[in-house]
């Protein structure tokens, strides 16, 4: 007698055949483009959702061509990581900001963070599309490397997050305060007496937790989206940095994209800020 064997995928198939029920295939065609998109924030953050809702936006307008993978939390690294990611050559948007901006290309771009330096977000908008920061720019492309494909992201005022209010600046004096590692941001804690104490935005909850710093600043939402609160009670609203943040590109790897590619990310991520930006005020 003959036997025959059947794997159980096999007589699925073969009942569903008897059934008239098997699907076509379906063929989905991979994307042209695959660019990752990292940031340190957590995932209930405004940006992040702006970075998700950019991806999608690109995807479609771009008819699935470019598929944009957004990594939040520090998945694939620092700020400081993403930077040389891009500059590198590798298919990575960066998060970054006037302070990280100085290291990579120009100096005189630190000054777009210094302390109490605008009244509000319009006056920032203002000063980011001028000529003047259009210049530092092309000096951040041509020295760093790195393509500013929009500083439009307001980041929110930010505040400190401690044990204990600081009324006035005699109040913070030699408190070990996390900063983040930028030279316009460390030079005006110590001005006011401070330790800045850089960490990774990965360790602050931790750092708070253990003492290794007595307080740290940022936006409000970032303060809640990182659930600092859980270990430090008090803020105070200082509104000492109205944060200014971008999105930016290796620019070897934007040179060799196509030109309705290159539009396509430079209108996207300035859209992109004029829609988050009201939520973070």
């Amino acid at each position: 007698m003959r036997t025959f064997g059947l794997s159980i995928a096999g007589v699925i198939l073969a009942l569903a055949v008897a059934a008239g029920v098997v699907a076509a295939p379906v063929h989905v065609q991979a994307a042209e483009f695959v660019i990752k998109l990292g940031h340190v924030l957590p995932t209930n953050e405004p940006i992040h959702q702006a970075n998700e809702r950019m991806a999608q936006r690109v995807k479609e307008k771009s008819k699935g061509r470019v598929e944009i993978q957004v990594f939040p939390a520090s998945q694939i690294g620092s700020n400081r990581d993403t930077y040389e990611q891009a500059r590198m050559g590798a298919p990575v948007i960066c998060h970054i900001d006037p302070g990280y901006a100085a290291e990579l290309g120009d100096l005189d771009i630190a000054i777009m963070n210094g302390p109490f330096l605008f009244e509000s977000w319009d006056q920032a908008k203002k000063v980011l599309t001028s000529p003047l920061v259009g210049a530092m720019n092309e000096n951040l492309r041509k020295k760093g490397n790195i393509r500013v494909l929009s500083w439009g992201y307001y980041f929110g005022q930010r505040h400190i997050i401690s044990d204990k209010g600081y009324p006035t600046p005699a109040d913070i004096k030699n408190k070990k305060v996390r900063v983040p590692p930028n030279v316009m941001w460390v030079e005006t804690f110590k001005a006011m007496g401070a330790v800045p104490t850089p960490l990774q935005w990965a360790e602050v909850y931790q750092g708070l937790a253990q003492g290794v710093v007595d307080a740290a600043e940022a936006p409000l939402s970032t303060l809640l989206g990182s659930k600092l609160h859980e270990v430090k009670k008090v803020i105070t609203l200082t509104g000492h940095f109205k944060a200014v943040v971008g999105l930016a590109i290796g620019e070897q790897y934007f040179q060799s994209l196509p030109k309705d590619i290159q539009q396509l990310l430079a209108e996207e991520a300035e859209e992109n800020g004029r829609w988050v930006s009201p939520i973070t005020i």
